[in-house]
């Protein structure tokens, strides 16, 4: 039963709440993923029409096209590339194939790395390491490499979702190091990596043979219908990866989409501009109302405050859709994450705080 609920408690499930108010799905405001507001560039939209007459084909199981330009963008050896689903699929993956004995994992942090732990070893010891509000929920380096002593694999989502907190690349530079004289598997998340892509790792990993660092284009590049995600894996382990990996993962269009992403440079111009602008906004709203939240380098933000249920209700109300946060292990009923979304979005839900606010006093 608990597998099952982690399913269902992500972000994004704008289908059940328009079949609940019995609004159409477009309708619903959706402030529960930390997606580009921007939404898909007009260049993928016209790859995909373009490619559209040529889905009878099967798509590439090895996505050569788009791992060149991975490789490319990366600058890394187009050999140690696996892409995947989303990230997610790769994350699943890596626990079937290595199969873990005994796992860090931060908390809180992204769900799907237990689940998968769980599924793939039924008898694998979890240890979390239990981040602390008065640090803001950060990671402390050498804490985690304490932590991380006797495991064989450790998770490390940077930014960390839900929290938002980065570390810099010297300090993931420094666990990693940590990581490879302990003999322990280090799987760096950087699925929202894009919005503060000087603190990726990926330009200096590749020398380390315990190291994975995973990538989404889901969030950046607003591409979670599509599923799309990518690894750098060490050598050594690409050979049992791939015998564990299903056939056909990532479809045709996701694939071009990719590809079209990754040479879109104006796009990622605008998108930094936008959400820099619409952050400022938001966090001038969210300080006049009296809401307290982390500091936030990236997309979204966690708020802290003892109505975020009765908020959270209020808003699912009128349409908008905010992420509950008290399934995340470490965090409570206290506590919400809300994306960064489109400037007229931002200011219906700091209207429709403020009344529930004004409602409530």
């Amino acid at each position: 039963m608990v597998l099952l609920k982690s399913m269902k408690e992500h972000g994004g499930d704008i289908y059940a709440l328009a079949e609940t108010l019995r609004l159409p799905e477009r309708k619903i405001i959706d402030f529960s993923a930390s997606i580009n507001p921007l939404g898909v560039s007009k260049k993928i939209k016209a790859e995909i029409r373009r490619y559209l007459k040529l889905l009878y084909h099967y798509p590439d199981p090895n996505c050569r096209r788009f791992k060149r330009h991975i490789a490319r963008y990366d600058g890394i050896d187009e050999t140690r590339i696996i892409c995947g689903n989303g990230s997610t699929e790769l994350i699943y993956l890596i626990a079937r194939a290595i199969k873990p004995k005994k796992v860090l994992i931060p908390a809180p942090t992204f769900s799907e790395y237990e689940r998968a732990v769980r599924i793939s070893s039924e008898d694998c010891q979890i240890d979390y390491l239990l981040l602390r509000k008065d640090n803001n929920f950060g990671i402390i380096p050498e804490e985690f490499i304490r932590y991380m002593d006797g495991c064989d694999m450790a998770f490390l989502c940077n930014p960390n979702n839900p929290t938002a907190q980065v570390l810099t690349r010297e300090e993931v530079l420094r666990i990693a190091e940590a990581a490879m004289q302990q003999g322990c598997y280090l799987i760096v998340d950087e699925a929202f990596i894009d919005f503060i892509p000087e603190h990726s790792v990926i330009p200096l990993i590749h020398n380390n043979p315990f190291v994975v660092v995973l990538r989404s284009m889901t969030k950046f590049y607003a591409l979670s219908g599509l599923r799309l995600g990518y690894g750098l894996f060490p050598e050594n382990l690409m050979e049992t990866l791939l015998r564990f990996k299903e056939p056909w993962t990532v479809n045709s269009l996701a694939q071009r989409a990719g590809v079209v992403a990754l040479k879109d440079k104006a796009y990622r111009k605008r998108s930094l501009e936008y959400i820099k602008q619409e952050k400022s906004f938001l966090e001038k709203g969210l300080k006049r109302l009296s809401i307290e939240f982390l500091p936030s380098m990236i997309n979204f933000y966690l708020l802290m405050d003892p109505r975020a249920e009765e908020i959270y209700e209020h808003m699912k109300r009128k349409g908008i859709l905010l992420r509950r946060c008290s399934n995340f292990v470490g965090l409570g009923k206290d506590y919400l994450r809300i994306a960064v979304r489109t400037h007229r979005e931002n200011a219906l839900f700091l209207k429709e705080l403020k009344a529930f606010l004004t409602e409530n006093k």
